[in-house]
């Protein structure tokens, strides 16, 4: 759960450097070609850490391109792998890319762009045809969508090689922008499906996906079988989920369009901007502008249609009515539209019912922000609107969708979970938060009687403020990250993991004093493994622990492994219920913070997002999978100990799931 990565510093960067770096490369490059061929392997490195030192610039990848023909020739490729491109298989790259050291990364880097080099005709190399590099790359490009398509990165990926992971990322953008998306669309079509299956609230990667699908599809008639409906439905959905916006005319005609229509033909548009919007989960930026209009010309009975809502959301309405709309008037635009589904579930979840929820959204619609707050606000989100009315509309997605946060590209698991688990448990203490923040340029928290203020602690400067997250984590988090680091210097001192006092601190009374940890904290080495096992199935699995459901959400570490099921570091999650799936098998549903919770942690593990009884935006696995991560967990000291018997059979196979992967190099 500690956030083990490593710390780079910023990495110097200019046109100029890049122009010396190639010079650089050209003697080397030149050195290499003169080689004799036993003597290439050692010229060859000092070329790829060139290659590598240049991929690192801005543009450098484009720099290479133009180089790959040469490197290919001079023989950076030779006694490799990649030696001869036509026997490469494009199944394994994402291997590389996720696995890879340095070298092999950038080697394979240099692979891709002599494939591209062919694909595209500039050049010529005996055996591989410019078709077959092409269908190589699509294959590629097939085999990577998350990275392509992602707005974040996996856990292995983040606490591995930071630097090259951007590097890969930029590589593969620079592919799609060549290569196109004609031979992935049905790949990525699925993808997205999967992707807004967890109902995110950062849809900004997902939208401009969507749109480049639609470019590719209106400049031809691809063949995407089955995939071509669902890719009729994504596009529809953002630019004409309804009759009248189908033609998608921009918003000037649509609401000359809406001023003609009587009540029925209004009413059928709104119900089409539901179903569009809770069928996909997306919501159209028509959407937003239909919902203004309502209320600008006091059709705001229209409202509940539009929003989709079912009688606990119309209940929510009807007693808060002047709240929401002055809500939508306040937050709700196009540049916003994703809030309306925010809204929607907001009212769904029944928070307005909350006592303190109606002063508290009320107090934020005034709320002034400080100039350090519309900065940081205004930095992400631009200054097409205020930064009060970008970060009101994350407000209202966030209390709406709790489990819909991620942490983009930030190593912020701790304080995302927090954000989540507050709007989840707490939404009351998540508006204070805000408005502290927002107003004073701090957050007072407190450890152990003591109080901690975020604006007295020093700023941590490996860390950037997140830009590609949500207006409230990018308000909050850098505040979060400071007091959580704080606290964990308080309790550095004591011999154990500071989880033990931070996590009830931290996030909040409900989580349980019982700490249980797998690894002793000196050794890294298991620790009373089988107990530790025992009491988790005694504290969380209903048939060992008579029936009890998990009434507060619940802090956890993970011990993060890859596809590999090799051990890449610990990752916080929220433990939120433990049921029966639909096939009758026990599964731990939990919160996991990465933007794309359905990962492949190797020997069979992989984590389901859907069509297992998860609810929007829950993770699950089999109890006993997830088991075999767990290296912390809380629970209530009090009841704990009321263990029922465990099967040994239960115990031996999360044993074995362990020992063969994180676990290996800790057995005592």
């Amino acid at each position: 759960m500690s956030e083990v990565h490593p710390e780079t510093g910023p990495v110097a960067s200019s046109p100029e450097l890049a122009d010396v770096i190639e010079n650089s490369l050209e003697q080397a490059v030149g050195r290499l070609e003169r080689s004799r061929e036993f003597a290439k392997p050692a010229a060859t490195p000092q070329v790829l850490e060139l290659c590598r030192r240049l991929m690192m610039q801005p543009g450098g990848i484009e720099r290479l391109y133009l180089w790959a023909p040469r490197l290919d020739r001079a023989g950076v490729f030779l006694g490799t792998d990649w030696q001869d491109p036509k026997t490469l298989l494009a199944s394994l790259v994402a291997n590389t890319f996720e696995l890879g050291d340095r070298q092999t990364l950038v080697i394979e880097c240099l692979s891709q762009l002599r494939a591209l080099s062919v694909a595209n005709g500039s050049y010529v190399r005996a055996g591989f045809s410019a078709e077959q590099a092409h269908h190589f790359l699509s294959q590629v490009l097939a085999h990577n969508l998350s990275k392509v398509f992602s707005a974040g990165v996996s856990e292995a990926e983040r606490q591995s090689q930071p630097d090259m992971t951007r590097v890969v990322n930029d590589l593969l953008h620079f592919l799609v922008k060549h290569v196109g998306y004609e031979d992935i669309l049905g790949n990525l079509t699925d993808e997205i499906w999967r992707i807004l299956g967890q109902r995110p609230i950062q849809v900004g990667h997902v939208k401009a996906m969507i749109t480049q699908i639609a470019i590719t599809l209106a400049r031809g008639d691809y063949s995407l079988g089955d995939a071509r409906l669902g890719a009729d439905r994504l596009i529809s959905a953002l630019f004409g989920p309804t009759k009248t916006s189908l033609d998608d005319l921009g918003i000037p005609h649509y609401r000359a369009y809406l001023a003609a229509m009587d009540f029925n033909a209004l009413q059928q548009e709104a119900r089409g901007f539901a179903r569009a919007m809770h069928d996909v989960g997306l919501v159209s930026d028509y959407h937003a502008a239909f919902l203004r209009w309502l209320l600008e010309n006091e059709r705001v009975e229209l409202i509940p249609d539009a929003l989709g809502l079912s009688n606990t959301g119309l209940d929510s309405l009807q007693c808060y009515s002047r709240l929401v709309y002055q809500l939508i008037e306040e937050a709700i635009y196009p540049e916003t539209a994703q809030a309306v589904y925010g809204l929607a579930m907001l009212l769904e979840r029944g928070v307005l019912f909350i006592p303190p929820i109606g002063p508290g959204l009320w107090r934020q619609i005034s709320l002034d922000l400080s100039e350090n707050a519309k900065a940081a606000i205004s930095a992400a989100f631009g200054h097409a609107l205020p930064a009060r009315v970008f970060l009101l509309a994350g407000t209202i997605s966030v209390l709406g969708q709790p489990l819909g946060l991620g942490q983009g590209n930030n190593p912020t698991c701790q304080s995302v979970r927090a954000i989540s688990m507050w709007s989840f448990n707490a939404p009351d203490y998540l508006l204070h938060l805000i408005d502290q923040v927002g107003h004073f340029d701090g957050m007072l928290m407190h450890f152990e009687g003591a109080s901690i203020n975020s604006a007295e602690l020093p700023v941590d400067l490996t860390r950037a403020v997140p830009i590609d997250s949500d207006p409230v984590s990018n308000l909050l988090v850098p505040h979060l990250d400071r007091i959580y680091l704080q606290m964990g210097r308080l309790c550095a001192d004591r011999g154990e993991d500071p989880h033990r006092w931070i996590n009830p601190e931290f996030h909040g009374w409900w989580v349980g004093r019982g700490f249980n940890i797998a690894v002793d904290v000196a050794t890294g080495k298991l620790h009373d493994y089988d107990g530790f096992l025992r009491n988790f199935f005694a504290c969380y699995h209903p048939l060992n622990n008579g029936n009890q459901l998990v009434i507060h959400p619940q802090p956890a570490g993970l011990a993060v492994t890859d596809s590999s099921a090799r051990f890449v570091g610990w990752h916080a999650i929220t433990i939120l219920r433990v049921a029966l799936d639909q096939s009758g098998e026990m599964r731990v549903y939990f919160y996991n913070p990465n933007n794309d919770s359905g990962q492949n942690w190797g020997n069979g593990i992989k984590v389901s997002t859907q069509d297992n009884g998860e609810r929007y935006g829950e993770s699950s696995l089999l109890f006993n999978q997830l088991a075999s991560r767990l290296y912390i967990f809380h629970d209530d000291p009090l009841t704990s100990n009321a263990v029922w018997g465990v099967a040994k059979e239960e115990l031996q196979n999360v044993k074995e799931m362990a020992f063969s992967s994180w676990a290996a190099d800790r057995i005592t």
